[in-house]
């Protein structure tokens, strides 16, 4: 069996950060796989469909990565599409902390699978999906913080064309 990561998230939207990471992530495994996770108790931006199109079109020049989607406990996902593991981004000790308990329970659910955890760039060390968001309500520019090939429907999609 290769290996097989994951980098999971809601990309709401997607993030040069983001993409930094699964950029890495495709470098050291086999085949890594975006997995779009919905969390019902959330409210997104963009829709599972609309953040599935935008990793496909920035990742698509990086032949070992995919997209999709779940809606679940990520160790059901691990366990049905055999991950070898999980890659996560890390920009703070807040991150980590969150992380590694997730990473904890992922663990418990399903033991054949480990997370790695990769930093941020310093760059990108304060970039959420979030942040993007805030900025582009008050009218702040968001061309650094979203890839170029989404970044139109992006402003689109926060209702930021004029």
């Amino acid at each position: 069996m290769g290996s097989h990561a994951i980098c999971p998230g809601s990309f709401d939207p997607v993030t040069n950060g983001h993409l930094d990471i699964i950029r890495r992530a495709a470098s050291l495994f086999e085949k890594v796989t975006v997995v779009v996770t919905e969390n019902p108790m959330k409210h997104p931006a963009f829709s599972v469909e609309q953040r599935i199109d935008f990793i496909r079109r920035i990742t698509k020049s990086v032949p070992n990565v995919s997209v999709d989607s779940h809606c679940g406990l990520l160790a059901e996902y691990t366990k049905s599409h055999e991950v070898t593991a999980i890659v996560k981004g890390l920009r703070a000790v807040s991150d980590f902390e969150y992380e590694l308990q997730q990473a904890t329970f992922n663990h418990k659910f399903d033991p054949g699978v480990d997370t790695v955890f990769l930093t941020a760039r310093a760059e990108y060390m304060g970039l959420s999906s979030s942040a993007v968001k805030q900025i582009a309500y008050f009218g702040g520019e968001i061309s650094d913080l979203v890839p170029g090939e989404i970044l139109e429907d992006v402003k689109a999609g926060l209702g930021l064309m004029k």
